[in-house]
């Protein structure tokens, strides 16, 4: 489970849904579940006040009476208004924290931790998802009283980060903070996080000892497989096997079963048949293993049975405080030298390098370890997720991000199991390394039919390229596109622009590799006369010398070297791509040696070269990157450019709204909800949830021709009148909106018309007629990716020219400016053939709200707020769409809005 089922649980209005939980990493690395309390925790919660010292207890309770302890249990236990939560490891409560209400808006906050718990962040993490499961709750502040001795229960609160203050009371000190998050908050939490997951995956990145099970002593099998591989590869550290009767397989010692290794274990490979997993790990937690690979198919993969299994398999590895890779995969490589563990049924290893690759499909793995290992791309890590039963590519981000070693990452997903917390996590990785990716699973066929402009748009590619685009991953289109797109950010610098220099000693080729790099997003910039100059005197003025340059294909190495190096001195290009072609009148492999020994003067420039005519690939440090195709090297270009570009951008703080405002507007949604049923709602309503957030439509809604009449003459002539039905999709061509009526009667003969178009009385809105560039915003909820914002060209044009974007809330500055910049229609919006800018600060302070908005208020659908119509001395909002239901998708808590 993930803390999105909790939370869920909380905005669906149960505050006392018993099965929602949340699994979380301890400082040390062991897991822990955090929870609402259970009547069956009695016992268990007494215990837990019965085992810590008399000390705490003091501190706790200011005063050393265990009766008064047991007490304040038995009322917890049977208090329904009071907000318990729970930290359990191993089957044992180590936590309770605990949240009496005081009034409607103030909890009183308390916390015990068991004795052995303490310094692991347990009191850190239970109130971190005690605010956050208050505040759904309504409850804006804390309020805890602590003895002013107890500094440990001081640090607490005030390393979470939480806007507090802390007045004197004689012995006490009353604190009080905001449940709401802050930028502070936010930024600790990430840390801790990050270097919790580190830590527990430690004994599953870096063992020291390794047990496989499952072996076959004829040496067939995965299991037998495995272990050869593991020997072959020279693992470091120490191996064995269990068999029930073999003494020794493969060269190595075996034993009856996991206990009785009698050395420490950090990790085991279960090979065995599906239904004999469990007890096999329950045998590598008796033995002290803290990871376990689960290799053997026969899980979620194969229907409801296998599923169960899994998820009972899933429950045993959190019980028993395990990590768990698979079940139903490839296993896993650590190639760094002090480690050398292959513990995959796939023998072939790439060269050790910076790359850490997860993969959630096998065959996937096994692809893009061959294609490392033919690009001699060096591989770090590779890890086959399976079933992702545990750990997820989210985890593994958090434990890749300090590891120096590891200076590029690598995914193939086919889901997204928390999609919140990975573009969270991705983003922070991004900015520090580059991380690649594929999904599976992109096609059309996956799109849902909507009734707004918005959802009808919103695909499943939409989402997961919006997702991208905004957290800095590269995209790659398929293994092949990720593994040569890897080699280059592996070898070369990034670049500091999108200018790409082509040199090669063809023409015709480098006017192929030009048109290339046009279509991957690069500039083929004209060199300077200067620079043109400088190169036709280095050939005699026999060539052509502008961008790209053709050499001619008699060039001695020498002066294709000098040309190459001229290129890179000039300062005119961020990149470098040079194409040398074998001919019989030039010497390749002494072009080649030559442009190694020029690039060798310009390590801060990236340079790849495209060797054709059968010319070898020579190594070189600093590296010259090959290709073997012009395309490749361009699209592999093209995307550390926009990489570098992304990562340019200084990241501000997601927009976040403050807890007294969000109580307020999450109940006015549940409200409307309540009252339709969920549905589209009517304009008056809409406007209630979106006037908070500055979206709501200007005008006045009425429903009769005369009282639209009198609305038109207050608000002055020319008005436009529409129907106001929000089931309408596309009014105009029913002719159910007027625009530009000059006087009363007008708008009365517009009204008739509308009732006789429907059939029935038509509830209408009067707007005064405005002027701008149309710009259309929405939002939809996917199933899987949670809310997107779409940011469109508007009116009709939303349709016809298929101009917008999608981003993935929380947003910050930077991603609702680039949106905006992005369109096609954004000329337009700048100020285009001399006409005056527009209001877009204002515009991206809408964006900016309705991300806000998709946050707060998990009860809206759907939103069309099309057009906006955007002047010079603002931004007006003409029509809108709303639709309000239960919360569908993962949820995006505030403990999700990190700021990186």
């Amino acid at each position: 489970m993930t803390y999105g089922r909790l939370v869920m649980a909380l905005i669906g209005g149960d505050a006392h849904e018993t099965t929602a939980s949340a699994d979380v990493v301890l400082a040390d690395g062991s897991l822990a579940v955090l929870r609402l309390l259970r009547p069956e925790d009695g016992p268990a919660l007494h215990d837990l006040h019965e085992g810590v010292s008399d000390e705490s207890i003091r501190l706790r309770f200011f005063g050393p009476s265990r009766h008064g302890a047991h007490t304040y249990v038995d009322h917890v236990l049977n208090d329904p208004s009071t907000l318990s939560l729970v930290a359990e490891t191993r089957g044992r409560l180590i936590g309770l924290a605990t949240a009496e209400p005081v009034d409607a808006s103030t909890s009183e906050v308390a916390f015990l931790v068991a004795d052995d718990a303490r310094g692991l962040g347990v009191g850190t993490l239970l109130i971190e998802h005690l605010a956050e499961a208050s505040l759904l709750r309504g409850v804006t502040h804390f309020e805890a009283d602590v003895l002013a001795e107890n500094q440990r229960m001081l640090r607490v609160f005030n390393d979470a980060g939480f806007q507090m203050s802390r007045r004197p009371d004689g012995a006490t000190v009353v604190v009080a903070l905001t449940t709401g998050v802050s930028a502070e908050t936010l930024a600790l939490a990430d840390a801790r996080e990050f270097s919790a997951e580190s830590r527990s995956l430690g004994p599953l990145l870096r063992p020291t000892s390794v047990v496989v099970v499952g072996v076959r002593s004829d040496g067939t099998g995965i299991g037998a497989t495995v272990l050869r591989s593991i020997v072959a590869n020279g693992f470091q550290g120490r191996v064995a096997a269990v068999h029930p009767r073999a003494s020794q397989l493969c060269g190595v010692k075996a034993y009856r079963s996991v206990l009785d290794v009698p050395e420490p274990v950090d990790l085991v490979v279960l090979c065995v048949p599906a239904k004999a997993a469990p007890g096999v790990l329950d045998d590598a937690a008796a033995a002290g293993a803290q990871a376990v690979i689960v290799v053997s198919s026969g899980f979620s993969e194969l229907g409801e049975e296998g599923r169960a299994l899994q998820r009972s398999l899933a429950v045993a590895t959190r019980g028993h405080g395990i990590r768990m890779v698979g079940p139903n995969c490839l296993g896993l490589l650590c190639n760094a030298p002090d480690v050398r563990l292959n513990a995959t049924f796939n023998e072939a290893v790439p060269p050790a390098g910076g790359l850490a690759v997860a993969s959630q499909s096998g065959g996937v793995g096994i692809v893009l370890m061959d294609l490392a290992r033919e690009l001699g791309l060096g591989v770090h890590t590779f890890v086959s997720l399976g079933n992702k039963a545990d750990v997820s590519s989210n985890d593994l981000l958090a434990a890749w991000f300090d590891d120096p070693r590891i200076t590029a990452a690598a995914l193939y997903l086919e889901s997204f199991g928390n999609a919140a917390k990975f573009a969270r996590f991705a983003r922070r990785f991004a900015m520090r390394k580059p991380l690649l990716a594929v999904v599976g699973g992109r096609s059309a066929g996956g799109s849902r039919a909507g009734a707004s402009h918005t959802a009808a748009a919103a695909t499943p590619a939409v989402g997961v390229d919006a997702l991208f685009a905004q957290a800095g991953v590269i995209a790659c289109t398929d293994a092949e596109d990720l593994a040569r797109t890897a080699l280059l950010l592996a070898e070369q610098p990034l670049p500091a622009g999108r200018r790409l220099a082509v040199v090669s000693n063809a023409g015709g080729i480098g006017v192929l590799a030009a048109d290339a790099a046009a279509e991957a997003g690069l500039e083929i910039p004209e060199f300077s006369p200067a620079l043109q100059a400088r190169l036709a005197g280095l050939v005699n003025g026999t060539t052509g010398t502008s961008n790209p340059v053709d050499a001619g294909a008699d060039v001695p190495p020498t002066e294709f070297a000098a040309m190459v190096d001229a290129v890179l001195a000039s300062g005119e290009a961020d990149a470098v791509l040079v194409i040398p072609v074998a001919t019989g009148v030039t010497d390749g492999r002494g072009t080649l040696a030559e442009l190694i020994r020029v690039r060798a003067d310009h390590p801060d420039l990236p340079v790849v070269a495209v060797p054709l005519g059968g010319l070898p690939v020579i190594p070189s440090d600093p590296p010259l990157t090959t290709y073997r195709s012009s395309a490749s090297a361009v699209r592999a270009l093209g995307r550390a450019a926009r990489y570098a570009e992304w990562r340019a951008v200084p990241r501000g703080p997601v927009a976040v709204t403050g807890p007294h405002e969000l109580v307020a507007r999450r109940q006015v949604t549940r409200e409307l909800v309540g009252e339709t049923g969920g549905g589209w709602l009517l304009p008056d309503q809409a406007s209630r949830v979106l006037e908070p957030y500055g979206l709501a439509p200007v005008g006045r809604t009425v429903r009769t021709a005369d009282d639209a009449a009198a609305a038109a003459t207050e608000f002055g002539f020319p008005v436009a009148v529409k129907v106001a039905d929000p089931e309408i999709v596309h009014k105009t061509d029913r002719g159910l909106v007027r625009v530009g009526l000059g006087n009363a009667e007008d708008v009365r003969h517009a009204c008739a018309d509308f009732d006789r178009e429907l059939g029935r009385a038509a509830l209408v809105l009067v707007q005064p007629v405005l002027a701008g560039v149309e710009v259309a915003l929405g939002l939809v909820r996917d199933a899987a990716l949670g809310p997107l914002v779409m940011v469109a060209a508007g009116g009709i044009a939303t349709d016809v020219w298929d101009d917008r974007v999608f981003l993935v809330p929380p947003l910050a500055d930077e991603d609702a400016a680039r949106a905006l910049r992005s369109l096609r229609v954004w000329p337009l919006l700048d100020g285009y053939r001399g006409a005056p800018p527009t209001d877009t600060t204002t515009l991206e302070a809408m964006v900016l709200a309705l991300g806000r908005l998709a946050v707060d208020l998990p009860e809206v659908a759907e939103l069309d707020v099309n057009p906006v119509l955007v002047g010079p001395g603002g931004c007006s909002v003409v029509d809108v769409k709303l639709r309000v239901g239960p919360p569908i998708g993962p949820a995006v808590s505030a403990r999700q809005l990190r700021p990186v």
